[in-house]
């Protein structure tokens, strides 16, 4: 039997979750779907950060959407707690890009540099401190020798992700919206009439709109609406130790500890196709480095060893695109749902809700790619 929403969402992820959340906040009726537990789930390896300093490097316009991002994500996780009733821990004490010599942390500091003048009207968000400030930071922590210095950004965070993942379905159940999991998506078919028609399952239902957010699923779904875009998977390893007394107060890239107090050591960014397994050369070169940074951290136990496949675009930018084949069906696909999540159930879900788009939303097209190849 067909049931009548105004927009369906292929994907209950970080990112259709926010979405999802967003149209819903907006009065329409939504009808989440989500996958099957055997579908490759970013979420599940996600490192929590909401991050934006420098983020965007040579991309102006993710950089903006970065910096907005974060700047939206105290206001949207309170709102986000109020409504859903569940804590996501979210922290915004700054976050740390750690350099182990004098000279990585000179190319940091041009490299922020370089990063701030893409947007000069926006206010520093971003600073170098040396290795005695940064000691005064972290005044339960023992710097590895090699430790130079790092750069602190005013902005970052962390949360906890499949917190984050609850909170954004449980919000959405409670203001009236449907989700469906376990419903992997067979067809997407527009309607003669207007509209669309998904079936998932044994099951169809119909909408005016339909947005594909799938992760990697979206390379077979998005065809079926006209949107071809070119993704692929990136493995990211990540390695966490046992709970530990408190340590890090605040989170690094590559590096933090938990609410729980454990701390997370990642990532890697390995081109190796669909494979999820974990390796000991990744575990090796992970906790070596952690240890440069911690060295106390070599007494700690190791729990757990983990893989999870990235979403990726050509460029590392997101995709946002409407279908010209298909009228009335989007699709949106990016690797940074936690820090985009207050973007996409905010101004990203507002768009879709009021058939308004953003300027900023055709330098994210995935016909910036065809223009790529031709220059």
């Amino acid at each position: 039997m067909s049931q009548e929403f105004d927009v369906i969402v292929v994907g209950a992820g970080m990112v259709g979750a926010a979405v999802g959340y967003g149209l819903i906040r907006e009065g329409r009726r939504v009808l989440m779907l989500d996958g099957e537990d055997t579908d490759f789930r970013a979420a599940k390896a996600n490192f929590g950060l909401v991050w934006a300093h420098g983020k965007g490097q040579g991309q102006p316009q993710y950089q903006r959407l970065s910096l907005e991002a974060a700047n939206d994500w105290p206001q949207f996780a309170a709102q986000l707690e109020a409504e859903s009733g569940m804590p996501v821990a979210y922290e915004q004490k700054g976050g740390l890009y750690f350099c182990l010599s004098e000279k990585e942390f000179s190319d940091r500091a041009a490299r922020i540099g370089a990063w701030h003048a893409q947007l000069p009207e926006f206010p520093v968000s971003t600073r170098m401190i040396g290795r005695n400030e940064l000691e005064r930071l972290l005044p339960n922590a023992r710097l590895g020798k090699d430790v130079f210095g790092a750069s602190l950004g005013s902005l970052d965070g962390h949360v906890n992700p499949l917190r984050l993942l609850a909170a954004m379905q449980a919000a959405f159940l409670r203001r009236g919206g449907t989700l469906r999991s376990g419903q992997k998506v067979t067809s997407i078919k527009l309607l003669a009439g207007g509209g669309f028609e998904v079936i998932a399952g044994a099951r169809a239902a119909r909408a005016e709109r339909v947005l594909v957010s799938a992760g990697l699923g979206s390379a077979a779904l998005g065809p079926m609406v006209g949107l071809d875009v070119p993704i692929r998977p990136q493995r990211g390893q990540l390695l966490v130790t046992e709970r530990l007394a408190p340590l890090l107060p605040l989170p690094a890239s590559g590096l933090r500890q938990t609410g729980e107090g454990t701390v997370m050591i990642g990532v890697t960014q390995e081109e190796v196709g669909f494979d999820l397994h974990t390796t000991s050369d990744a575990a090796v070169r992970l906790a070596r480095k952690a240890v440069q940074i911690l060295p106390d951290l070599a007494k700690a136990r190791l729990v757990r060893q983990w893989a999870c496949l990235r979403i990726m675009t050509p460029d590392g930018a997101p995709i946002y695109a409407s279908s010209q084949a298909c009228p009335g069906a989007d699709i949106a696909i990016c690797h940074s749902g936690v820090t985009l999540a207050s973007f996409h159930a905010g101004a990203y879900a507002r768009a879709l809700a009021h058939g308004t788009r953003a300027n900023t939303f055709d330098h994210f097209h995935h016909g910036r790619f065809d223009v790529q190849k031709v220059a």
